[in-house]
């Protein structure tokens, strides 16, 4: 039970760069999940349907709760974003989605959907110190926040930050040697994780 702790290791304007750093990182880690955690508040419609293209036929919500006017009853999104024209997809904005989706697709198409809105991936494996076990760790992996820098859903930033997420108890030497991997250090305390 528990969280990992994420550590932050790179904060950069370069969505790009932080992308390849996280990659690089994420080249360390053993049985690496066939899925990442995908999380995303597209602030546009084209930002939607980029996300909903990397994971189609799952789910969005809307980002903030709503009620319907007559009875108070909280509304749930479940409209299929694809069918929606633009006119009234933009009346429902803003959604977020949060799902496990396919690794390669979320991989390959990620950099090209991103905009203004804040997303997050998290690749979950196993540090190669860990142990010899051959299942994933629970608090072991990557993750980078494009327009964020917080591991949990924060404030939207112009930097994009890339964390290194390890036991519960944290574990400063690995994050510290995990940053040096990529030519950087930690920069700031470990934050609660996943």
């Amino acid at each position: 039970m528990g969280n990992s702790r994420a550590y932050p290791v790179l904060r950069t304007t370069d969505a790009g760069e932080a992308y390849r750093q996280a990659r690089r990182l994420c080249a360390l880690l053993r049985n690496v999940e066939d899925k990442v955690w995908l999380f995303a508040e597209p602030a546009t419609v084209r930002e939607v349907r980029d996300i909903a293209a990397i994971a189609p036929g799952l789910p969005f919500d809307y980002a903030r709760s709503r009620t319907d006017p007559a009875t108070g009853d909280y509304l749930r999104f479940d409209l299929d974003v694809t069918a929606l024209d633009d006119a009234s997809l933009t009346e429902h904005l803003p959604l977020t989605f949060s799902e496990y989706v396919g690794r390669e697709r979320v991989e390959a198409g990620i950099l090209a959907a991103l905009g203004d809105g804040m997303v997050s991936v998290e690749w979950h494996g196993r540090w190669p110190d860990d142990s010899d076990a051959d299942w994933p760790s629970k608090y072991d992996g990557i993750q980078v926040v494009f327009h964020g820098d917080e591991a949990q859903t924060g404030d939207w930033t112009e930097e994009h930050t890339v964390f290194v997420h390890v036991t519960k108890w944290g574990d400063l030497p690995l994050a510290q040697e995990l940053a040096a991997h990529i030519g950087s250090e930690v920069l700031g305390e470990a934050q609660l994780g996943w």
